[in-house]
């Protein structure tokens, strides 16, 4: 079931947005905001989403700069500020109290976005992600992407490099990846994100330097919840002990038979994770970020 479509004017990029409504919205607002991996798009997130508002709570999701059905920057400018930027615009538009679900580089701009404005949100779970993440997956991620730069010429095509990136069998019916590419007008599908993302980002600014997310983590007060894959070679051990040295309230859960992509590798998993964190919010007292 689709959520209600959303735009956030960001200025400089329009931010594509849906909703799903808390199936009882009354008392206090409960809002999650869900933010993609790179080179994905807000759809990764609508089963766990649904899950949530059964629940009770309001759930959007987002269609980061540059990826799905959000515009792209004209400037190409597709960096962990802008991200940020983008993000903290919209919260000021649905109201400050959420809690932040971000996956991969949609973690790092909570993360971004959170250390520089305490009150943005009340919580944060972050998707296998850590500001040292293993070489091997990161390679392995830049590769998948850049490989495909010049499209598919079918949606089936497109879904066996999926499945060969994952590691997961093709669906029988390819058509679900029609939420993850563009039809262009010479016939052949493309993914559905700027490939300027891939290529003036990495050229001119390179990745982001671990030191600086570390020193951003530890400015973070709010309960932090992160996720790994058991089977993620983008995170490991020694990254999250490094992370969580630098957060002042964090916990761990690992999902089995899930690699980096957490929520479509074991959504129900991943959905009940992030679910019993949001219920030990509720039952902790409500309160303002702490003090440093």
């Amino acid at each position: 079931m689709a959520g209600r479509q959303l735009n956030f004017d960001c200025g400089d990029v329009v931010i594509a947005g849906e909703q799903w409504t808390a199936a009882d919205p009354s008392g206090p607002p409960r809002h999650v905001v869900f933010l993609h991996g790179g080179g994905q798009t807000r759809h990764s997130w609508g089963t766990t989403a649904e899950k949530l508002a059964a629940r009770g709570w309001t759930c959007t999701t987002l269609d980061l700069r540059g990826h799905g059905d959000s515009s792209w920057s004209r400037s190409a400018d597709y960096g962990l500020p802008a991200h940020a930027a983008d993000l903290r615009h919209v919260i000021r538009e649905l109201g400050p109290g959420a809690v932040l679900v971000g996956a991969s580089m949609g973690g790092l701009t909570a993360l971004t976005a959170l250390s520089g404005d305490p009150e943005l949100a009340r919580a944060m779970v972050l998707v296998d992600i850590v500001p040292r993440p293993s070489q091997t997956g990161v390679k392995r991620i830049q590769a998948f992407m850049t490989g495909h730069l010049g499209g598919f010429g079918s949606l089936t095509e497109a879904s066996e490099a999926v499945a060969a990136y994952t590691g997961r069998k093709r669906p029988a019916n390819p058509d679900g990846m029609r939420k993850n590419v563009r039809l262009s007008e010479d016939g052949r599908w493309y993914w559905h994100w700027d490939p300027a993302m891939m290529t003036r980002v990495d050229r001119e600014s390179g990745a982001p330097d671990p030191e600086h997310l570390l020193r951003l983590a530890a400015k973070i007060k709010v309960p932090v919840l992160i996720v790994r894959g058991a089977l993620s070679d983008v995170v490991d051990a020694s990254g999250i002990k490094e992370l969580q040295d630098a957060l002042s309230d964090s916990t761990v859960v690992e999902v089995k038979n899930a690699g980096h992509m957490v929520a479509g590798d074991d959504n129900d998993r991943f959905a009940d994770a992030v679910a019993a964190f949001l219920e030990q919010l509720e039952d902790a007292p409500r309160q303002g970020p702490r003090a440093s």
